[in-house]
């Protein structure tokens, strides 16, 4: 239901995507902010949690993403709750309200983004870190021990989707992702 583009990542899986809600815990009326928002699958479903008093933040450096993620918030109708944020983390965290969850996805300034969203989550806030790599799993775990914050859930999850071909129903594995979560004391 997502528009896409080849230029840029996405849209997060469903199935990453029900997980990384369910890991933030969110409920109605919370602050997100999802850096490194891409083509919007995680700000939209985010957004349907929240709403209608809550409000997500969606962070993209990327002016693709950006107008990408616009046209999946409009699909959605979910623009009283999302507001799009060309810029990048962690200095535009920083002009932020505090938040309930965070989402941070690919990075380069991973540790920084980290200690920015700590800054900017509330007392028993949730972080979740969506990592392709094996060393932004390894960063991102790391930071968030040094941070302090608690209940440091770490889930690989591999994902097979099936396809339709002559003879029945093959399965197509997808990259495996690694969903690290916790929560700031």
């Amino acid at each position: 239901m997502f528009t896409q583009d080849e230029a840029v990542p996405g849209p997060t899986k469903e199935e990453i995507r029900v997980l990384t809600i369910s890991k933030a815990r969110l409920k109605e009326g919370f602050c997100v902010i999802d850096i490194g928002c891409g083509t919007g699958g995680l700000t939209v479903e985010a957004a349907l949690q929240v709403a209608p008093t809550g409000k997500v933040f969606a962070i993209d450096e990327d002016e693709k993403a950006v107008e990408l993620t616009k046209i999946n918030v409009a699909k959605f109708n979910l623009q009283s709750t999302v507001q799009v944020i060309s810029g990048k983390a962690p200095e535009v965290l920083l002009n932020l309200p505090m938040a309930d969850a965070v989402f941070v996805g690919g990075s380069r300034a991973l540790r920084e983004v980290l200690r920015a969203s700590h800054q900017r989550l509330k007392k028993n806030g949730r972080v979740v870190v969506n990592a392709i790599l094996l060393e932004t799993s390894f960063a991102a775990l790391d930071e968030m021990k040094k941070l302090g914050f608690k209940e440091i859930d770490v889930a690989t999850v591999f994902v097979a989707k099936g396809h339709a071909v002559p003879a029945g129903t093959m399965m197509l594995a997808r990259n495996p992702i690694t969903i690290i979560s916790a929560t700031k004391v």
